[in-house]
């Protein structure tokens, strides 16, 4: 996160600043859900709020990183978590050390064309700041110790069947694994040699204006050694390899779940554990089985005959074909229940399943003969019911 940028990543996950990583990663959880862009597809809030979601946790959710954040009110990778050794007290701790002997600040404040004509000090103090966050790789490394790996997140396609029964899939991930040539640490074998930047003082200072700036060298961190990077890696310690393994997919999960695979993230660096692997599902619908959360809705048919007189009918279940009783009467919409024939539940106590709803639907049968129009004209002389009588009686009142 650019230095001047700085966001309350509390008040975007919703919690206090004492709040515990648990709470922080249910918080997290709970609003990644329902942000999420699959869940919210062509929201372009949805969207920014979901990345201003990831980013707050991403920083939160790390020890270190939290601790610079709470120190600084906003996170750089090139500042430490135990702030700056030596030099002038700062708000947020000490700093390098500055000699403001014989500085004029009254054009501090300057525009850009009022700087230049003063002597461009305006830039030169920007450059002045960007060496204080700016640290040696091979310091950074030494001083940080073991790191946990980054999570990963994998997103699958599922069909109806396997998301409710739950199925087992083989995938291939790319992940980052340690590099095998220099085994993690970013620089090539050998000797350090003598850090050209610093000529192995390990500090380094610039004039800026009336200012003068010293501190550590930004080559080599301050310790005036520095060691070929490594060719395989770049330096960072990593490298691109992808793996094939087996994953059990729980029955249950819907569109935006992540079911998490421990273990199968990124490398960890110097010795730390490997991250997670979070598996994001898209379910397929189904034909006629609506889903809603852990509820499955049907809509069946039924003639007038076994709507006006009752019946037993046989309707379609998750676990296949069930027989219900069409009560007398029953009238076209409504809505019959079936308790634990639904989807079994992600949440609570294993074994718990949602509900099927039956939405009746009577079908009025195509008359092609006269004998059948005769008979329905002698239901109804029987039963003269105006099904608008309410309607005819509320417009009368207007």
């Amino acid at each position: 996160m650019p230095v001047g940028t700085q966001k309350d990543y509390y008040a975007v996950l919703g919690v206090d600043r004492n709040a515990k990583p648990e709470a922080i990663r249910k918080a997290y959880r709970h609003l990644a859900r329902k942000y999420h862009p699959d869940v919210n597809p062509g929201n372009k809030k949805a969207e920014e709020k979901f990345k201003d979601i990831s980013e707050a946790y991403e920083i939160l959710s790390d020890e270190k990183k939290r601790k610079v954040y709470d120190r600084h009110g906003f996170y750089s990778d090139n500042i430490p978590p135990e702030g700056f050794a030596g030099g002038a007290q700062t708000n947020a701790g000490a700093g390098p050390g500055f000699d403001f002997s014989g500085f004029d600040f009254s054009n501090f404040g300057a525009q850009p064309e009022a700087e230049e004509k003063q002597g461009g000090f305006g830039g030169a103090f920007r450059d002045v700041f960007s060496q204080i966050f700016s640290r040696g790789d091979e310091r950074i490394r030494q001083e940080e110790g073991p790191q946990r790996g980054s999570d990963l997140e994998h997103h699958v396609q599922l069909g109806f069947w396997d998301a409710v029964r739950g199925t087992q899939l083989r995938l291939t991930v790319a992940r980052k694994e340690v590099c095998t040539v220099c085994h993690g640490t970013g620089f090539r074998s050998g000797s350090s040699v003598t850090c050209p930047t610093c000529s192995g003082s390990g500090k380094v200072s610039r004039q800026a204006g009336a200012m003068r700036f010293s501190g550590p060298c930004p080559t080599c961190g301050g310790t005036g050694k520095q060691r070929p990077r490594c060719p395989t890696c770049g330096g960072s310690g990593l490298i691109h390899k992808p793996e094939t393994f087996e994953v059990r997919i729980p029955a249950g999960v819907d569109t935006g779940s992540r079911v998490r695979v421990a273990g199968k993230g990124n490398a960890g660096l110097d010795g730390g554990p490997r991250g997670d692997l979070y598996i994001i599902t898209e379910v397929a619908p189904h034909p006629f089985f609506e889903r809603r959360g852990d509820n499955i809705y049907v809509k069946v048919p039924v003639t007038v005959t076994e709507a006006a007189l009752g019946a037993k009918v046989e309707v379609p279940t998750l676990d296949g074909p069930s027989t219900i009783r069409i009560p007398p009467g029953t009238q076209s919409g409504q809505t019959l229940r079936l308790r634990s024939k639904g989807v079994p539940s992600l949440r609570g106590d294993a074994g718990v399943r949602g509900d099927e709803f039956i939405e009746v639907q009577v079908r009025v049968p195509q008359v092609a003969d006269e004998r059948t129009k005769e008979l329905l004209r002698e239901l109804a002389r029987l039963n003269p019911e105006d099904p608008r009588k309410n309607l005819s009686a509320e417009g009368s009142r207007q």
